[in-house]
């Protein structure tokens, strides 16, 4: 791409930390990429320690792909490029042991997290709400708050009693050797901030760290980023505060502010020509973020002409709305041949998705709404994903939950809720309990014999995936469960059999493309260890949690109406 002056300036800026205000359309991703490769073909550093980190999946792919067409795979293998929360999970599967975390650990998803938070309130015969709690402890974790600061902090009652589930769910996390999404930046930042040899080693390594869409950082990322930086390492921070939208989930836009302060001698450079726009745009949107409070002040501009018009309408209530959107698009079809995936329609809540929604369907205008239900919702993968956890992870209690009965084992209720009871008084996961021989004076013999059978089969096959092919040994898993039989048995349909057995198909060829491939990155020198079995589990984990915080599309959009918030 051709650099205008601000962007060759933040480009060949790499003696000092550096704020880059990017505005709408302004070209960041390009200067971010440009600017990697500007520093490895000036050698002026080497590409090992270099660091680009950025909130979705989407964005840490597209900045791979650029590099590779710039520097090559070879040399783009040796960078670190990735998310936060990626980022975050190597650190833990390389250094983790320092904070008692084992290896194979188990990352939760929200409903786990919900249904650990559901069981403490019920335990502790809390009257609250889980998924209030869960929010409440995520921006503890995301403020970097211990649960006994969270106790010595609470003003009342109900911060008193959120600090006391806190401190169980820590509790109960820890023992089921299980970590959740916030705990993949909280645990790095609290490693750094305790092992001066973890720091050391970061400070000695971390020569360029490179971070994108700043203002969406929250108070544990920002301190992570901190703690990363030796006084060798150099910073560059993207961002801009218009365009901070996310402080709802913990994003601080006022750390681009801070930087000034931990960096003395931070260059600003601003980017301000977009390359998205008409002037007419430019104008609409510098009117509206002229009445925002923000800290820098820029003005965006743009050389593709005046524009069109912009159009106002008046509708009576949201169903006039709805008519007069699809009516609209019906036009831009017949006069313009538009796509129906070449348009969107925003709204602010998901509740007006009601109108539109019906005004589609009766002009019989295919449309998909965004946020519908992902590969890792289906209760198929969910069955593989908590077979491989165990596998992984012997005290995932949860996983361990999911799969007793699945398929059907005969084990009832009050047969799990014994083994409980006895796996807590002898302070082990309930799998581990299933081999112990004080189990046999809680449940009947026929009962320990298929619990203890069932927990040696489980060991023999996770021994088997370290060992060998992997992919071939959860193969066999499913066909000794006789999964597909009991997938058959629970469709609704032979269509949805089908569908459930594809995506069983469509996860193993994923876990079997991972286990053959080179790792994306080099944060770690061994790349070894990137392929374990362990390895490949927790980054399938993870990318279950980042999809759903990254819609990243499909061949089908290109047909369809995009409605979502």
């Amino acid at each position: 791409m051709q650099l205008n002056p601000s962007q060759k300036q933040a480009v060949t800026q790499c003696s000092q930390p550096t704020l880059v205000l990017a505005g709408a359309g302004s070209g960041k991703t390009g200067v971010i990429t440009k600017k990697i490769a500007w520093i490895i073909e000036q050698e002026l550093a080497p590409a090992s320690s270099i660091v680009a980190v950025t909130f979705t999946n989407k964005a840490a792919a597209e900045m791979q792909q650029r590099l590779t067409k710039i520097v090559g795979a070879k040399i783009c293998r040796q960078l670190s490029i990735s998310t936060f929360h990626r980022f975050g999970l190597r650190m833990l599967q390389s250094q983790g042991s320092e904070l008692g975390l084992k290896k194979g650990f188990t990352i939760l998803d929200q409903t786990d997290c919900l249904n650990a938070v559901q069981e403490i309130i019920r335990e502790g015969n809390l009257p609250h709400d889980e998924k209030i709690l869960l929010g409440t402890i995520s921006q503890w974790k995301n403020d970097m708050v211990e649960p006994a600061e969270a106790m010595q902090q609470a003003e009342n009652e109900y911060n008193l009693a959120a600090a006391q589930v806190y401190a169980r769910y820590r509790a109960l996390l820890e023992a089921c050797n299980s970590v959740d999404f916030d705990d993949l930046i909280f645990y790095p930042v609290k490693l750094l901030r305790e092992s001066t040899a973890v720091q050391e080693k970061w400070h000695q390594r971390l020569q360029h760290l490179l971070v994108d869409e700043y203002q969406d950082t929250n108070a544990s990322q920002y301190e992570l980023v901190r703690l990363l930086l030796g006084k060798q390492g150099i910073l560059t921070a993207v961002g801009d505060d218009d365009q901070s939208i996310y402080s709802w989930r913990g994003a601080n836009p006022e750390n681009l502010g801070r930087l000034k302060q931990d960096f003395p001698d931070l260059a600003i450079v601003k980017l301000e020509q977009n390359y998205r726009s008409s002037q007419r745009i430019l104008r609409a949107a510098n009117a509206v973020i002229a009445e925002n409070p923000h800290m820098f002040e820029k003005q965006l501009w743009s050389d593709l002409g005046i524009g069109d018009p912009l159009r106002l309408n008046a509708c009576k209530n949201s169903i006039d709305e709805a008519e007069w959107v699809a009516a609209d698009i019906l036009t831009q079809q017949f006069r313009f041949n538009t796509k129906p995936g070449d348009i969107a329609i925003l709204y602010r809540s998901n509740f007006q998705a009601r109108p539109l929604e019906q005004a589609l369907r009766e002009k019989h205008i295919p449309y998909r709404i965004s946020g519908g239900q992902s590969f890792f919702d289906r209760a198929e993968i969910k069955d593989v994903m908590a077979y491989l956890k165990v596998m992984i992870n012997h005290d995932d209690d949860t996983s361990f939950l999911r799969i007793i009965n699945t398929p059907k084992r005969e084990f009832g209720a009050k047969t799990i809720e014994n083994l409980a009871l006895f796996a807590r008084e002898a302070g082990c996961s309930l799998f581990t309990a299933c081999m112990e021989s004080g189990l046999q004076q809680r449940l009947p013999a026929r009962v320990t014999q298929k619990l203890d059978g069932f927990a040696n089969w489980m060991v023999l096959m996770a021994d088997n995936a370290n060992r060998g092919d992997a992919v071939a040994v959860v193969r066999e898993l499913l066909e000794e469960i006789e999964y597909d039989s009991h997938l058959e048995s629970v469709a609704a349909t032979p269509a949805s059999f089908e569908r459930a057995t594809q995506n069983v198909e469509e996860l193993l060829l994923w876990i079997e493309r991972l286990c053959n491939e080179e790792p994306a990155d080099a944060l770690e020198p061994s790349a070894n260890d990137a392929r374990e079995f362990s390895d490949i589990v927790a980054h399938i984990a993870l990318m279950d949690i980042l999809s759903r915080q990254d819609d990243s599309g499909d061949e089908e959009q290109n047909s369809q109406v995009q409605l979502m918030t």
